[in-house]
């Protein structure tokens, strides 16, 4: 099939969609295509929000596409926006793909509604990290499905994750696309099946659209790499068994496997993720050789990240006692800067250990260890002032004021804010980044996923 015309006819999209405003948007294509697609009810979020997903068409396969995994991730919404109108309106399209398609255009209403302030711009680093929410790895709907893995046994499914383990058992779909998306750097897949055949062709979709591949490290060192840019969906027994290896002792995992995972063992089910960066330096995919070891690189970001993330624990220290359980602001740093201090030692044992990490560096490696690296541990430090944010609005709606909690509070809030700043001040000299449009970034997840539906179709 030739799908150009669909990739090219993208709209030139200028923000992202808030949940009301994607939810608002699936009953109205429901109601002008009421033979074509259906809009029920998946499940509910932690807070009551309707999960709404729509199934469209009458394939004799079954497709699963979910956006907002991680809800500070909406290109997939936008994905699910363009693609879920252009089956409704193309029969030739609907019905050459042969599927049945349910998608969910935001599968965390919740976390998504924490992240809205940046969606609308500017796109700049400091109002993305000032406005970046994303949860703890136990309260992910990507990495709560279960698993009994070794000393790893994990039960407790959110309500979000819930939704989706009953469609996949409902309708075990031979297709299952989960819309991740990247902050910094460059484009790269994962996939579940090793498919030579389509890789170039992937690689090729995000060419054609100026936007660079990401030829630095994988996002793990355990991940296996099918083909530049492109690798195997990673499991979290991978990510035990790398820990155990390098660090001779019990991982201490407290989330479960992801949606691949729990897929793969429900139906012969390919899943795809095409990650994707709001923001882009070119310096991610330069193959040259760099002037410091790989060994070196690594070492160097560990160090990095060890400084970085020790002054996040110095500032909340200052106000520690005064967060409460329910601040969903803290608990992946908390997570973070325990990581950092406990799970270093495995990385640097694994660049030690590997006689290839003593050839030359490419650039691109040595950016996504040093500069790349900096980008998303400022993350951290805008969860760490909205940390702060969200105890003074609490303490300002008592009636009995906490003096001592609030004069704290506004201390660490002023100098994480300062720090905020000064940090995106210097990322911003240091890093040559360029904002995507975001249509761009929807034509590449439109044409990556259409070009494995289509595979499937021709050959599963």
């Amino acid at each position: 099939m030739n799908f150009q015309s669909v990739v090219t006819n993208v709209p030139d999209y200028k923000v992202f969609l808030t949940v009301d405003e994607m939810d608002e948007s699936c009953r109205k294509l429901a109601n002008e295509f009421p033979d074509l697609v259906t809009v029920f009810e998946a499940g509910k979020s932690r807070k009551g929000h309707s999960i709404l997903c729509m199934k469209i068409g009458d394939g004799p396969k079954n497709a699963l596409c979910f956006a907002c995994p991680h809800p500070n991730e909406p290109i997939g919404a936008m994905t699910l926006e363009y693609f879920s109108r252009a089956l409704a309106e193309n029969d030739e399209l609907r019905e050459g793909l042969g599927f049945t398609w349910y998608m969910i255009k935001c599968i965390d209403p919740d976390g998504v509604r924490l992240n809205e302030n940046w969606f609308k711009g500017p796109f700049n680093v400091y109002t993305y990290t000032k406005n970046y929410f994303r949860p703890i790895g136990y309260e992910q709907v990507e990495w709560t499905f279960p698993i009994d893995y070794k000393e790893l046994h994990f039960h407790n499914p959110l309500p979000e994750t819930q939704a989706l383990m009953t469609l996949i058992l409902e309708i075990k779909p031979e297709f299952m696309y989960s819309l991740h998306n990247a902050g910094f750097g460059g484009a790269y897949w994962y996939i579940t099946h090793d498919l030579p055949e389509l890789y170039e062709s992937l690689r090729d979709s995000a060419i054609k659209q100026g936007i660079p591949l990401n030829l630095g490290e994988p996002e793990e060192p355990f991940i296996t790499k099918f083909s530049p840019a492109i690798f195997k969906n990673m499991t979290i027994a991978e990510a035990y068994d790398f820990i155990e290896k390098f660090s001779g002792e019990k991982p201490n995992i407290k989330n479960g496997t992801s949606s691949s995972d729990y897929a793969s063992s429900v139906a012969d089910c390919v899943t795809l993720l095409t990650e994707l960066p709001y923001f882009f330096d070119s310096r991610i995919e330069d193959l040259s050789e760099g002037e410091i070891t790989r060994k070196e690189a690594i070492l160097q970001g560990v160090k990095q990240s060890q400084a970085h993330f020790s002054r996040l624990d110095k500032l909340l220290t200052e106000v520690r006692p005064y967060i409460c359980e329910e601040n969903p602001f803290v608990k992946l740093v908390e997570e973070v800067i325990q990581y950092i201090r406990e799970g270093s030692e495995a990385k640097i044992n694994w660049a030690e250990s590997n006689p290839e990490f003593e050839k030359n560096a490419s650039m691109a490696e040595i950016f996504d260890n040093l500069q790349a690296a900096k980008f998303y541990n400022g993350l951290y430090l805008g969860l760490t002032v909205r940390t702060c944010e969200y105890e003074i609005e609490r303490l300002r709606q008592q009636k009995n004021k906490e003096e001592i909690a609030m004069s704290k509070l506004m201390e660490t809030y002023e100098k994480g804010e300062q720090f905020l700043k000064e940090y995106c001040e210097n990322l911003e000299c240091e890093l040559d980044y360029t904002a995507i449009p975001i249509q761009k970034l929807v034509r590449i997840q439109v044409e990556s996923g259409l070009l494995v539906a289509n595979y499937i179709r021709e050959n599963r």
